[in-house]
């Protein structure tokens, strides 16, 4: 349960003498401020902040990299403020705050403050909105708890928009990736037949040979799915899984190419005539707290084993001394999920 729901506990006023007054963190730092070059990387040295009230005090304990810290790296978030610590994801202990909560492991995501216009978890501490921490469930480990996130908030957020029930049939366009595994997962957990597509042989289908789709109405005996959740944002390939819906059926999305030229175009009367409709998802758009309260939904799936999180083994763990390595990493997808732990 998020803050909000818990009950109301004084706040720890002397907590905070006996944490240390500074902390260690990534800072991004800019020069130029017309956004068109990256902005620099460095390790830092910064005071840990205050828990103001309202708000909790986190000791980091594992930070994932998310392809959109790389893209906040490069200024592909205008709204960015300068210096920042950068990071969305974590999992830690609570230090300071409401005394309910302190020592509790907890782990959580950004909104559309959090790594932006408020310091964010790529650093030893971290402050938050009570409503944003969500309690750790008991079977992961830090690192794994630290890869939620945004992936899963994201494709909860995604078959909530798209609406979807558990008789759909649903196609997942980019199945193997971060949001689209985890929208495999969701829609399962709903009873809803699953149909993946990824750029992989043992997907049901692969997009590197079949980027029109035919195969899903193979699978679906002409008839088309309910609802495609696309998580790569080529506009072809939106074309084509529009072509695969049926009747009423939803398209949600969470991407686009980041080009002037990023355009879909689509026949009117079609989308009209089989009440088609195509809905964007922006995670940014909710709070850390909408984001929490999101999370929270989904403790009890990683409790019973119903959801799996991203097994240790193909979690790539680095010191914060390495964090741009690591960030380097994620930008050319070599593949790893990389995540900072203290």
């Amino acid at each position: 349960m998020a803050a909000s729901m818990q009950p109301k506990a004084s706040h720890n006023e002397c907590s905070n003498a006996r944490l240390p007054q500074t902390m260690k963190a990534i800072s991004l730092i800019r020069d130029d401020t017309t956004g068109v070059t990256p902005a620099s990387l460095k390790t830092v040295i910064l005071p840990i902040p205050q828990a103001k009230p309202g708000h909790l005090l986190v000791k980091i304990c594992a930070a994932a990299i998310n392809p959109s810290d790389v893209l906040n790296w490069d200024g592909g978030f205008p709204y960015t403020t300068y210096p920042r610590v950068p990071g969305r994801d974590f999992a830690g202990v609570v230090e300071d705050g409401d005394s309910w909560w302190i020592g509790k492991k907890v782990f959580g995501s950004s909104g559309r403050s959090i790594s932006f216009t408020q310091d964010g978890t790529h650093a030893e501490y971290c402050q938050i909105p009570e409503g944003a921490a969500v309690p750790m469930p008991s079977v992961l480990s830090f690192a794994q708890a630290a890869c939620i996130g945004v992936p899963w908030s994201t494709a909860s957020i995604m078959l909530k928009r798209a609406r979807v029930q558990p008789s759909d049939t649903v196609l997942v366009l980019g199945a193997c990736g971060a949001v689209g595994s985890s929208a495999v997962q969701l829609a399962r957990a709903k009873a809803c037949r699953v149909i993946t597509a990824a750029r992989r042989d043992f997907a049901d289908i692969n997009t590197a040979t079949d980027s029109e789709l035919t195969g899903v109405r193979d699978l679906t005996s002409g008839k088309g799915v309910d609802v495609v959740i696309d998580t790569v944002g080529d506009p072809a390939l939106m074309q084509n899984a529009l072509k695969v819906l049926a009747v009423r059926g939803r398209l949600c999305f969470i991407a686009a190419p980041r080009t002037a030229d990023a355009l879909f175009s689509f026949n009117l009367k079609d989308l009209y005539r089989a009440e088609h409709s195509i809905v964007g998802c922006n995670s940014l758009q909710y709070d850390a707290e909408e984001i929490g309260a999101n999370l929270c939904e989904l403790i009890d799936g990683f409790e019973s084993g119903q959801h799996k999180a991203v097994p240790t083994k193909d979690i790539h763990t680095v010191p914060l001394e390495k964090a741009t390595e690591a960030y380097e990493a994620v930008r050319r997808k070599d593949g790893r999920k990389y995540v900072i732990v203290w």
